[in-house]
Order: structure tokens, then C-alpha cells, then sequence
């Protein structure tokens, strides 16, 4: 089934370019189908691209998804219209009397900033209590990923030396997890970020568990309250393109940057990038909406508790 999503998203022409299946609402509302509720709180600066990557992960499901965007109040959006951001972006005042079947909160560019000093920290502190009771299962990604273990368990970020920047490979703590139904024993995820949590914080919480870890990059994925919550500190919905555009972004502004570790053919940003996290990304997100979504909410989302 496809994903249903605002009509005239750019993203819809974006995807059917790729043959990935998409139908906006005036078609959906003709299906008798109870769809999946999935909100995205897209806090990252280039709209369209992440509104892209999320829904080109998501959508290789059976299950139909309905998708909202949600924007934080009053927050200026330097990269994308304000025109765009009408259309097809929400308020948490317009939503938080709903529920929703799945939440993802992605990055976001403050990650220098203590969490405190994040202009919408208090919005966002609202918004992620709100998901306790108003949402089965919540991803949350990168920066977002800190923010809540922050938030919700006191676990603290670090500053590192040199950003995170490339595609690292990431073992699995156990098979069995349904999250990691049909990987490898070994996967790769991109990463792009200045800070990192660490296992040994994480490890004494109780209600915490690492589910995958690199040797370079750190912890990756943590799970907590059964699946009803899931941090990845990569980016796993990154296009091909996406890191090369970083790079040569820095690159331009004279930004410290070093060229992605295993993202370029010989390290060269002159080849085209090699995509070896494709498969992982989309297992990964399939497995969520089927498992910790699908699976475990009620028919009735005024069920949800």
C-alpha cells in the first residue's frame, strides 16, 4: 500500500520518479482503509530534502501511512518557504489533541548549543511528554536522539574533537530484536554530527538498552519501554547525495571539514558516492511500522495510553 501524503508535496514528483508508490489525500480518502497516523516533527533546515528521505524509507511498507508534518511555533525557516511551510506544516497547538500511531522527531542544527539554550527547548520538552500518552512508538534521529535521552533519561551529550562524518559500519547486540528483522550481522549508517552520547552513561540506566554499536562511531541505536521509543544517533534515511552535499557546502563556507570515511570511491568527492546503507534503511524503517507501530496500536487511537 502506498504512503499518503499532502497533495502537491514536491516530494510526491521526487518519488514517482524513483517508481515509489505514493497517492495524495483526495485519492486515499476514496480507499476504506483505517491508515497508520504518522507525525514528523522535521526540525532539520533543508525541508523538502529530509521531507524526501523520511518518506522514501517509509515507504516501502504494505501498510498505508498517513503523514503530518509538524513545525515548531514561531521559529523563522531561513531554508524553505513560507509559502511551503503553510501548506503543508502543522502546529503543535493543531495536533496535540490528537493521537498518532508513530512520531519521528528528526536532527536538527543546534547541537553546539547546550540543550537548555536550543530556542524551542521548552516546545520540544511539551512535545516529546505529550508522545508518552499520545503515540505508540516514537523515533527520534540524531540531534533529537540526545534530546530525548536528555530529556527523559539525564543521559548527557559530548562534544567531539572532529565531527562524526561519513558511513560507518554497526554490529547488532541481538538477531531476535524484531527492529533488526532481516539484517546482517554487520550494517552501515551515515552519520554527520559534532557531539555523541556514550555507552557508559547509557549502560546505568536502567530501561536503557544499546541495540547496535560501531567501533568508530559510537552508539547507534538505543531502546526503551519495549520499542515505544527508539534513539538513533546516524542518519540511516540519508539519500546518496546527502552527506556530498554537506561536504561540499563546508567546503565552500572554508568550514573544517575531512572528506566522509567510506563515502566517496578512493576518497575522492569527485566519484559518485557508494549508497551501501539503502537495504539496513529500509529494513529498519519497515520493521518499525510493522512491529513497534502497526502491531502493537490499538484500532482506536483514542486507545492509545
Amino acid at each position: 500500500m502506498p504512503l499518503n501524503i499532502p497533495d502537491k508535496l514536491p516530494a510526491i514528483e521526487l518519488l514517482l520518479q524513483e517508481n515509489i508508490f505514493v497517492i495524495d489525500q483526495t485519492r486515499a480518502a476514496q480507499q476504506d482503509i483505517r491508515p497508520l497516523k504518522i507525525v514528523i516533527l522535521n526540525l532539520m533546515p533543508l525541508k523538502i530534502t529530509t521531507e524526501t528521505d523520511l518518506l522514501r524509507v517509509l515507504s516501502n511498507s504494505p501498510l498505508q501511512i498517513e503523514i503530518d508534518f509538524l513545525k515548531i511555533k514561531d521559529h523563522e525557516h531561513k531554508h524553505t518557504s513560507a509559502e511551503h511551510m503553510a501548506t503543508f506544516y502543522k502546529t503543535f497547538d493543531q495536533i496535540k489533541k490528537q493521537k498518532f500511531d508513530g512520531m519521528i522527531i528528526t536532527g536538527a542544527p543546534v547541537e553546539h548549543l547546550p540543550f537548555e539554550e536550543v530556542t524551542y527547548w521548552d516546545e520540544i520538552r511539551e512535545i516529546m511528554d505529550w508522545s508518552l500518552t499520545n503515540v505508540t512508538s516514537s523515533l527520534f534521529i540524531c540531534w533529537a536522539s540526545q534530546a530525548a535521552l536528555f530529556h527523559f533519561y539525564g543521559i548527557p551529550k559530548y562534544a567531539l574533537d572532529k565531527k562524526m562524518f561519513g558511513v560507518f559500519q554497526h554490529r547488532i547486540s541481538d538477531r531476535k530484536i524484531p527492529i533488526f528483522r532481516g539484517f546482517d550481522d554487520e550494517y552501515y549508517v551515515p552519520h554527520s554530527r559534532h557531539t555523541e552520547v556514550r555507552a557508559e552513561d547509557i549502560e546505568k540506566v536502567e530501561g536503557l538498552d544499546i541495540i547496535s554499536s560501531s567501533d568508530v562511531s559510537g552508539v547507534n541505536m538505543v531502546m526503551a519501554r519495549n520499542g515505544r521509543q527508539i534513539f538513533i544517533t546516524g542518519h540511516a534515511e540519508y539519500s546518496r547525495m546527502t552527506l556530498d552535499g554537506e561536504y561540499k557546502r563546508d567546503v565552500s563556507k572554508n568550514l573544517p571539514i575531512e572528506v566522509p570515511a567510506n563515502y566517496y570511491p578512493n576518497d575522492d568527492p569527485n566519484e559518485k558516492p557508494v549508497l551501501r546503507w539503502r537495504s539496513a534503511a529500509d529494513l529498519l524503517f519497515t520493521n518499525w511500522l510493522n512491529y513497534y507501530v502497526y502491531q502493537e496500536t490499538p484500532y482506536n487511537l483514542d486507545d492509545i495510553k
